[in-house]
């Protein structure tokens, strides 16, 4: 039986090319913003594109951190993409602004300190060895990243034998940054795995096989 994922629609996503992706990997996709439906898919994807503020502004208004909340409070996976990753952590700073995350992970979205920004093309990743986002993908592989803004430091510590730490995967761009994180049923990454070919339609695929 085949997976139902949800690619959340508030506005501030390439839902289209997720919906295309996330089918080619294997699993039914319904665009939607309506409440039931994304809390009763087997997997949330959260897309996001444009600037940290409106992103959760558009978020807000759809009811989608509490969504994502409510989701993972239930142990109910969650995947968000580019600033749909972005708007996990608990703050955005844009131009000397603050604004409010979803705050599921202790962080800050700050501009990339790098010679050329965005960083838009392909990159490579440091991934951990037993992460299962990337399993099967070579360690040189390229994925595809478009965003000038970035988390430079993990906060979050567990301290806590009893839960697993979580998996996180770096790139550098001037700056070394988060470019994916693997916590429980909430995974994300920096980079689009939708426009990243066969690396991406990989990862979705990993990504599939969980929920």
């Amino acid at each position: 039986m085949s997976k139902r994922v949800v690619v959340f629609d508030y506005g501030f996503g390439n839902v289209r090319s997720a919906e295309r992706a996330v089918a080619r990997a294997g699993a039914e996709v319904e665009i939607t913003a309506d409440y039931d439906r994304a809390m009763a898919a087997d997997g949330l994807l959260v897309p996001g594109v444009g600037a940290f503020a409106a992103c959760m502004a558009g978020l807000r208004t759809a009811r989608g951190d509490w969504i994502i909340g409510r989701r993972l409070a239930g142990g109910r996976p969650v995947l968000g993409i580019c600033v749909g990753m972005q708007i996990l952590f608990s703050r955005g700073v844009e131009h000397g602004v603050e604004t409010a995350g979803c705050d599921e992970w202790p962080g800050t979205v700050a501009p990339l300190r790098a010679p050329v920004v965005p960083h838009m093309g392909w990159n490579t990743v440091e991934a951990p060895e037993d992460s299962r986002l990337f399993a099967g993908l070579d360690r040189g592989e390229h994925y595809y990243f478009v965003h000038s803004y970035a988390v430079r430091e993990w906060e979050l510590e567990t301290g806590n034998e009893a839960i697993r730490p979580p998996k996180v995967t770096w790139a550098t761009h001037g700056d070394r940054f988060v470019a994916a994180v693997e916590n429980g049923p909430l995974w994300a990454t920096q980079f689009h795995p939708e426009k990243s070919g066969d690396a991406g339609a990989k990862l979705l695929s990993n990504w599939i096989e969980t929920l």
